[in-house]
């Protein structure tokens, strides 16, 4: 019995030797995209310093409200509520109708009003009293955070709005000016 094993086994041994002498390199036979490229496509563009624009942070409550909205959804499809006058819940891009991608802020920011609010960023509630007014950050400092947060802290996980275009430079005034402003207490 343990010849025939070792027999079999021989055999085995000869049959996968010989089919790796046979084998045929298919590498050829298929286009193999050259990763780097493909790579290099996906990367961010380098952080980008932006100087806030002259009027940005308003206490005009057609801006909050659009701040507002867009720091609370993730997405057009499925964003709650209409959208404030000046969003849309979709948005054309090469001829066809997309869902308008929000900041969805809640999913890691605490701020007044939140509901399912996160904690892996800073708690932004009292924003306001407590950086602004004491005049630890300013309304630059809070626009530059959203429009590009790697300028100070390159190892961050929060979405880059403005360098990606994501957003655009009245969406993220519309982010800033909610952030900062006073809240009703409910």
């Amino acid at each position: 019995m343990q010849r025939k094993i070792k027999l079999v086994t021989v055999a085995a041994i000869l049959i996968s030797s010989t089919s790796l002498v046979n084998a045929v390199d298919l590498t050829k036979a298929y286009e193999m995209p050259d990763a780097s490229k493909l790579i290099e496509k996906d990367k961010l563009a380098k952080p980008t310093k932006y100087t806030m624009p002259k009027g940005c942070v308003t206490t005009d409550a057609a801006s909050i409200a659009r701040g507002e909205y867009i720091f609370h959804n993730l997405n057009g499809k499925k964003a709650k509520k209409k959208p404030p006058k000046g969003l849309a819940k979709f948005v054309e891009k090469n001829g066809k109708k997309k869902p308008k991608q929000y900041g969805n802020c809640v999913a890691c920011h605490n701020i007044e009003g939140a509901k399912g609010a996160g904690n892996i960023g800073p708690d932004l509630t009292g924003y306001k009293a407590m950086f602004i007014d004491t005049k630890t950050r300013d309304y630059p400092f809070v626009f530059q955070k959203i429009a590009d947060p790697r300028i100070d802290n390159p190892d961050t996980h929060m979405t880059v709005n403005l360098t990606t275009k994501l957003f655009n430079e009245q969406e993220i005034c519309d982010l800033t000016s909610y952030v900062v402003s006073e809240k009703k207490k409910k």
